[in-house]
């Protein structure tokens, strides 16, 4: 599990329209996000789920992504923008394995860590700051890719993510992603 970083070119193929056949935004942030929600998500890439979260969100919530890439963050402001969200949707450029999660403590609803923690060098750091951030009940939903994640590799982070606070709720389903819904006690 190297720390690799996503290429920018690669978030025009995330953005695949046939990709909501299998792993509908919607369905996937659903059940967790609701009006008025303050939403966190790390390595947004170009708004794959951003933009449907800044939709569930309303008016009255907003999303933070924060990203390594400047370009993905410019890709998803253009699409915030062009979709009528952007005034939700706050976008951070972090370095130097900041989460970009230090001024959240105790706002956050839900942290959407989706392909991404795999990419981290410093789970723990994010996992300590994801709790510090998450408001008490305030849940996390983990999900790694298959082809990229082991399953003893997962574990590990679920590990990792427990040492820092935050208990399984459930393993959810999700199409060729390991998966962990996690909560702030």
């Amino acid at each position: 599990m190297g720390h690799m970083v996503c290429p920018w070119w690669l978030g025009y193929f995330l953005l695949n329209p046939l990709r909501r056949v299998v792993q509908s935004p919607e369905r996937v942030v659903g059940p967790y996000v609701r009006e008025g929600m303050t939403v966190f998500e790390p390595g947004p890439g170009m708004g794959y789920f951003t933009l449907p979260l800044a939709r569930r969100v309303g008016p009255r919530g907003r999303v933070i992504a924060a990203d390594v890439q400047e370009r993905m963050l410019a890709s998803l402001r253009r699409r915030a923008s062009r979709a009528g969200v952007a005034d939700r949707i706050e976008t951070r450029h972090v370095t130097g394995g900041d989460p970009g999660l230090a001024d959240l403590r105790g706002q956050v609803d839900f942290v959407l860590a989706f392909a991404v923690v795999h990419e981290l060098p410093d789970q723990e750091r994010f996992f300590a700051e994801a709790v510090a951030a998450l408001k008490p009940g305030g849940r996390m939903l983990l999900a790694e890719p298959s082809g990229h994640v082991s399953e003893h590799a997962f574990e590990a982070t679920i590990t990792k993510a427990g040492a820092a606070g935050l208990w399984v709720e459930r393993f959810p389903s999700l199409w060729s992603s390991r998966a962990a819904v996690m909560a702030r006690p």
